[in-house]
């Protein structure tokens, strides 16, 4: 008698182990679609809206650093003026992010330039 409620006893731990595995294998994935995959869907949505926002004349930055004023806009290219007659063509993706919604005056480089050669 005590061996058989000595295996009763085995198999309830084992069943009840049992069903704590099978809950963890279906939280794994749930906890990496919510802390890896949503985050990343809306993260290339917030940038697809982004890109699709910018227009001509808005200064953005690229991904390797480049800040410049957007001069045409292609099919999945910008043209960006990083400098007087400098243009450089950019895949849209490569923009990532606005800078300012306005140009900033050339007033502003001619005076900055003025007070460093005192």
């Amino acid at each position: 008698m005590n061996h058989l409620s000595a295996l009763i006893a085995q198999e309830e731990t084992a069943s009840g182990s049992a069903a704590f595995q099978f809950v963890l294998l279906a939280a794994v994935p749930l906890a990496l679609y919510f802390l890896m995959i949503r985050p990343q869907r809306r993260k290339m949505r917030e940038a697809a809206e982004m890109q699709a926002s910018l227009a001509v004349g808005d200064e953005v930055i690229t991904g390797s650093g480049i800040y410049g004023f957007i001069t045409a806009v292609e099919d999945d290219l910008f043209w960006i003026e990083v400098d007087e007659d400098v243009q450089l063509r950019v895949v849209k993706s490569q923009v990532h992010g606005r800078v300012s919604g306005q140009a900033a005056p050339a007033a502003d480089d001619d005076d900055r330039d003025e007070s460093d050669e005192s």
